[in-house]
């Protein structure tokens, strides 16, 4: 199983573009420190012919033309695209389905939830109902999304993970409540003999989710930020990340502590914020999370299992 790692920011990507923060700083004048990243994405395949998107960010246009393995190869018009996940219904994992709006066949794979979400949007029948099929995903079941000229496949499960409804469907005013359902989920991919995990966002790791993540071969997980009040004591916000729905990194009740007693093989932080020090390559923090097991993803990263 072959993935790329198409985007490994969070929304706004890094430099984020209207941030004149150190970090963003730093990347705009190119230091190799801190690496540009576009929004959080990655692709899958099992013999690099069929590719898999989870999730399809703003920047997905970007990220195909900085991978040669989506690109187009015959004839006039064509893509290896064959289908896109989602974890959810947030702009920086939906956004990109209408830069594959030119009349090309794949499958939509979302839960009823997040269809619901898209079919209410008129702008996504810019997606042709003739050509994109989109297909609703129960949680728990696996589906066949590929197959390889050997006989193999690729199948997907949707899992619920704690998480909140996307921004723009907050009630004003009112603090969206954490919930496990439709709404916020990973996705298990498999070949029948490798399992990787896609969580690109988590508000709490669960005894559930934690019995799904174990064993896995690879994890991709939320590595949105270092520290529940980061982005407030930065300047940069006023919310804290439990309050966006995402888990910090550090911490007694973070990402570090909660994975250190699971059997995982391979583990990286995804889906990272502009504020979070992990992304600088010279940070303590940098550091700290090599030093505990973990990766760090970066666009084009390439990960066989």
């Amino acid at each position: 199983m072959r993935v790329v790692v198409l985007g490994a920011a969070a929304g706004g990507g890094f430099p984020q573009w209207n941030s004149h923060a150190p970090a963003c700083r730093r990347a705009r004048r190119g230091d190799r420190a801190a690496r540009p990243a576009t929004q959080a994405s990655l692709a899958v395949s099992l013999d690099g012919e069929a590719w898999v998107l989870l999730n399809a960010s703003p920047d997905l246009r970007q990220q195909i033309e900085a991978t040669p393995q989506l690109q187009p190869r015959e004839g006039l018009r064509s893509s290896p695209i064959a289908a896109v996940a989602l974890t959810g219904g947030d702009v920086d994992a939906i956004a990109g389905l209408l830069t594959l709006r030119e009349r090309h066949p794949f499958t939509i794979y979302a839960t009823r939830r997040i269809h619901a979400v898209l079919d209410v949007n008129p702008i996504f029948e810019v997606l042709a109902r003739d050509l994109v099929v989109r297909r609703p995903i129960a949680l728990g079941e696996a589906v066949t999304v590929a197959e390889a000229a050997d006989g193999r496949r690729l199948a997907i499960e949707f899992f619920a993970v704690p998480g909140k409804v996307p921004l723009y469907l907050e009630r004003p005013g009112e603090p969206p409540p954490i919930i496990e359902g439709e709404e916020t989920i990973g996705i298990a991919v498999g070949d029948g003999q490798r399992r990787l995990c896609f969580v690109p966002g988590c508000a709490a790791m669960t005894e559930a989710l934690a019995r799904r993540l174990t064993g896995a071969d690879a994890v991709f997980f939320d590595g949105t930020l270092w520290t529940d009040d980061e982005m407030i004591r930065a300047g940069l916000g006023t919310k804290t990340g439990g309050r966006m729905g995402h888990m910090s990194v550090d911490g007694p009740a973070g990402t570090l502590a909660a994975f250190s007693a699971l059997d995982i093989g391979r583990k990286i932080l995804i889906h990272i914020n502009n504020s979070n020090p992990v992304l600088l390559s010279d940070s303590p923090e940098r550091a700290i999370v090599e030093a505990a097991g973990w990766d760090v993803a970066h666009d084009g990263m390439e990960v066989t299992l």
